[in-house]
């Protein structure tokens, strides 16, 4: 019991010390508008952004926006993961590869991916083709670069141990190579995550007819102030719990790490 008992405590002062700053932060948005030390037309009180998320929340409008904007930024993400991962082993296994895909890389990885949203609009039109290509073109940057990286990096006593003992590539990546890469790669995956959305609610503003980059870009234009900020508490909230979900997989493959 008394075992019991402590564990508790600790667990509710770990989250007690984690929740601190974001129950300060609601606090003063709660306060400032109503002390007037900031315009309410403009940053509502939270608890009328809450009331407004309910309402919207009820009447099933962002449920269908959220629905919308999952559906392209998951799709687009799964396939920036698929692609990225083996192109960026092989980039970082196949010197002759990476020499060739070299100079093509260092010039899309620094086009900005809204830079070519106009692009992908006027080629693919307004459709879902366009947004859900847009998330694809902007999180494969992430999970290419950190994967071609973690390849790169993996430690050349392991892999002249691994080569020592007659190895074959397929088992050296197994064994060697996809182990050591998991963190690095998980990296890009996380990051290429939370790109997926922001990107996404950008690309939303323009001709799309659902999604919370929509339901927040209507809002503005409709001065529904409350709204807009509900449409961009639930973009938070789905970034957390995507991020969230990514580390609980990343700790599920990287149980054989030994803890420092």
């Amino acid at each position: 019991m008394r075992k019991a008992a402590g564990a508790l405590g600790r667990w509710l002062r770990a989250t007690a010390l984690r929740s601190a700053a974001l129950v300060a932060l609601l606090v003063l948005w709660e306060t400032a508008p109503r002390l007037g030390l900031v315009d309410a037309t403009f940053l509502p009180p939270v608890s009328e952004v809450a009331t407004a998320w309910w309402d919207l929340l009820g009447n099933g409008q962002l449920g269908q926006h959220t629905r919308a904007s999952l559906a392209r930024s998951f799709g687009g993400f799964a396939i920036a993961v698929v692609v990225a991962v083996p192109l960026g082993l092989l980039i970082g296994w196949y010197r002759p590869v990476a020499a060739f895909l070299g100079p093509l890389l260092e010039v899309f990885r620094n086009t900005a991916a809204l830079a070519l949203l106009p692009v992908f609009v006027l080629l693919l039109g307004i459709g879902e083709t366009s947004k859900v290509s847009i998330v694809v073109y902007a999180c494969l940057w992430p999970v290419l670069l950190n994967t071609i990286s973690a390849v790169g990096n993996a430690d050349p006593t392991l892999v002249r141990l691994a080569r020592s003992m007659d190895l074959s590539t397929p088992r050296l990546f197994q064994k060697v190579i996809l182990p050591s890469s998991v963190p690095a790669i998980f990296t890009g995956i996380r990051l290429a995550g939370a790109v997926s959305i922001l990107v996404l609610v950008a690309a939303e503003m323009i001709g799309a007819k659902a999604g919370l980059g929509y339901l927040i870009n209507a809002s503005q234009y409709n001065f529904a102030i409350p709204q807009m900020y509900a449409g961009i508490v639930t973009i938070s909230a789905v970034g957390v719990a995507f991020n969230q979900l990514l580390v609980t997989i990343e700790r599920r493959l990287s149980t054989w790490r030994v803890p420092a």
